[in-house]
């Protein structure tokens, strides 16, 4: 794939991951020497990966993402609920409402959960610039995926698992100072083919110089 391609056919990817197709660990180890060389603040690489292949450590995250979808799906913030006054892009956020509850399901089924995470010299995350925190993290997990992509993996970024971020940091054991970003699925996709998804038009949301 060309770069172009790549980075408009990523798409996430909830009803196509192949659930009876084991991922060999040395493909998402590929994957994620690519994110590694993402940027991080003042070079720190604070990033921590935890990759979730054992069955019964995949079936309590799952869980823990059913029970926290359940919640979410039956808000007024449930995709599905979105933009009801516009009958084309509400057919779309029903689709992806549907997808969302399928994954809900099977989430503890996926292959290989990967759980991208950065570690701070506290318990407490530090007050301040969030933003320069979490973008010591977000590109290296965004770049993971690309990566995922480019290797024939499906992936899907989630974070509704956060619900019960103290939870799901206890099965995973995780260290006090180390903080959960997100859940992502990792398989093997079935059927062929991602195109690039309908998007509002750049002129939309393009501001130069000013507001």
């Amino acid at each position: 794939m060309t770069p172009e391609e790549l980075l408009t056919t990523t798409r996430t990817v909830r009803k196509r991951l192949d659930l009876t197709r084991q991922v060999p660990l040395d493909l998402i180890e590929r994957a994620l020497t690519v994110a590694l060389q993402a940027p991080s603040a003042s070079n720190r690489q604070q990033w921590q990966w935890l990759v979730v292949t054992d069955e019964r450590q995949r079936a309590r995250l799952g869980e823990l993402y059913r029970r926290a979808c359940d919640d979410y799906l039956n808000s007024s913030r449930a995709a599905g609920r979105l933009f009801a006054d516009d009958p084309e892009r509400a057919a779309v956020q029903q689709r992806v409402h549907d997808s969302v509850a399928y994954l809900a399901d099977r989430m503890g089924q996926v292959p290989v959960l990967v759980v991208p995470c950065i570690q701070t010299t506290t318990a407490e995350l530090p007050a301040g610039n969030q933003a320069a925190l979490w973008a010591s993290l977000l590109p290296a997990a965004w770049s993971f995926m690309l990566a995922a992509r480019n290797l024939g993996l499906g992936t899907a970024w989630t974070t509704l698992h956060l619900t019960y971020e103290k939870e799901a940091a206890e099965i995973l054991d995780l260290p006090e100072n180390v903080h959960q970003a997100a859940l992502i699925p990792t398989a093997y996709y079935t059927g062929t083919g991602f195109k690039p998804a309908a998007r509002q038009p750049l002129a939309d949301v393009l501001h130069v110089d000013r507001w």
